[in-house]
């Protein structure tokens, strides 16, 4: 088997021989929970048309082929050896108009309470995200009005989320706040970085980057060389390990400290965030505070 016929193996098909379910699908997109990783929120897309995937966790994608090569770590030799010993339903390419394009309608303070009450559900300070965070309306091909908290990265693009997705209007990047140059600190998502905010009360006199994607710590170490303090709050998974040992190899690993110590027990901060507030609210209704760490 060839590169030529190997892609004409149907990607969706393939992941389900595998034992991968979709959980979603959406038009042309269906969305499974990452094969690379432990997460509770899909975010590996495959696309039926132009059958190829990408995997919004770790910023990567590509062919049937790259899928094969990630899974297994292997070249592009031994990929196709495993794709030839299956038999696969094929790809039918079918004529279909042009891919759907967004657009961005308004953008605006958070109001909608649907939007307030998601950002109270993840016990975020919903007065500190609207500093950070905007309401966005946007469609696609003119067609369904959508809404979504949204965050914005260096290359004007967005981090689009609500209770039912999670994606990226316009380009991919990291988001940064520079205040100091003592101390810098660095989170995966948005949503973390809101919760480390709303466990101090307020914003905090250090600086901060924010990557969207643990693909982006490649491209950070310029940024945070000359910081005298790095303060990492990554997830406590596999994407998290390796996003941390990237860093220890780009700067001194004297300057930086691993905070996921302090929520060991949880996959991320927001996580730690909810079972805390959750806990303090538990042991007020019994007639006492829980004691803090």
């Amino acid at each position: 088997m060839n590169c030529t016929q190997a892609k004409q193996i149907d990607l969706v098909d393939f992941m389900k021989k595998l034992g991968f379910t979709p959980h979603n699908t959406k038009g042309n997109q269906v969305w499974f929970l990452s094969p690379f990783r432990t997460e509770k929120t899909r975010s590996f897309k495959v696309d039926t048309i132009k059958n190829i995937w990408y995997d919004f966790g770790e910023g990567c994608g590509g062919t049937i082929i790259d899928f094969v090569m990630k899974l297994h770590h292997c070249d592009t030799q031994k990929a196709l050896e495993i794709l030839s010993k299956n038999s696969f339903s094929f790809h039918q390419q079918t004529t279909f108009e042009e891919q759907p394009k967004y657009q961005i309608l308004s953008i605006q303070k958070i109001t909608n309470c649907n939007l307030i009450n998601y950002l109270k559900s993840r016990k975020i300070n919903p007065q500190i995200a609207t500093h950070f965070c905007c309401e966005i309306h946007y469609t696609f091909n003119n067609s369904k009005r959508y809404y979504a908290i949204g965050f914005k990265n260096n290359s004007d693009g967005y981090e689009v989320r609500n209770q039912f997705f999670k994606g990226c209007l316009g380009k991919k990047d990291v988001t940064t706040f520079y205040r100091n140059l003592n101390t810098i600190c660095l989170f995966e998502s948005w949503s973390d970085f809101l919760s480390y905010l709303t466990l101090k009360k307020g914003m905090t006199n250090e600086s901060f980057i924010i990557l969207n994607s643990t693909a982006m710590v490649k491209r950070i170490s310029s940024k945070i060389n000359h910081f005298k303090t790095i303060k990492v709050f990554f997830d406590n998974d596999n994407s998290g390990d390796k996003a941390f040992e990237i860093l220890t190899q780009k700067v001194d690993r004297n300057k930086l400290t691993d905070c996921r110590n302090h929520y060991r027990k949880h996959n991320d901060l927001n996580e730690y965030l909810i079972h805390k507030t959750d806990g303090e609210k538990l042991h007020s209704r019994c007639g006492y505070v829980a004691q803090k760490n």
